[in-house]
């Protein structure tokens, strides 16, 4: 009977400890500066694999954000990788972002791409993803920045500015994103518009919805 008592006891104070970790997690969150806040809800691996057993008209895609070159103080860097989840070996998509906070107290998430991305598919699994490269490597997608605001909530919401985000894919001439990001993830609506501003890609319901699977 003690041995129970004693496997009781411990589970309970287990329960305990990592109630009282989460709260200080969460209460380290919210004394963290505004643009720390935002850069730990970005980074992490994110899925929408439930909404796409919901609505089969969203992929199960996955998200990749990892920090990078984190020894440069003037920005923070974030490897992206994202792919869907029956081919992660080869994402579709490979860019960095620059996040940054502006004088008025917004956010600016500039885009860059780079050569031979899928040479560094997977680097999203490294401690310093993209090591050998530095920022005279990227190219900036000049008009894609995104631009976000913390609202009262917590989140961090926003997206691009007009139609200055050149876009080729499908005959489209320029595409548009808007974010909503918390700490339980986020939601992102990328399309693209031809030159009748007729979307001729990206999802036409709403955005992608990827809860966050590990930090």
């Amino acid at each position: 009977m003690k041995k129970y008592i004693i496997v009781f006891l411990l589970i309970v104070l287990t329960c305990k400890l990592n109630a009282q970790i989460k709260i200080a997690d969460d209460s380290q969150k919210d004394n963290m500066p505004d643009l720390a806040l935002l850069v730990s809800y970005m980074q992490g691996s994110f899925s929408s694999e439930e909404q796409s057993k919901t609505d089969t008209s969203y992929f199960d895609i996955r998200l990749q954000m990892k920090p990078m070159w984190t020894i440069r103080s003037n920005a923070h860097w974030i490897y992206v990788e994202q792919a869907v989840a029956s081919k992660m070996d080869k994402p579709y998509r490979q860019r960095v972002y620059r996040v940054s906070q502006l004088p008025d107290g917004s956010f600016e998430s500039k885009v860059f791409t780079f050569s031979e991305p899928l040479k560094y598919a997977g680097e999203w699994k490294k401690d310093n993803p993209l090591e050998e490269l530095s920022p005279s490597d990227l190219t900036e997608r000049k008009g894609c920045s995104v631009f976000l605001v913390k609202n009262d909530d917590g989140s961090f919401s926003g997206g691009t500015k007009g139609k200055g985000c050149e876009s080729d894919l499908r005959n489209a001439k320029y595409a548009s994103s808007e974010v909503i990001i918390n700490k339980d993830g986020m939601k992102s609506w990328d399309r693209g518009f031809n030159e009748n501003e007729e979307q001729v890609w990206g999802a036409t319901k709403g955005g992608y919805i990827f809860r966050k699977v590990n930090n």
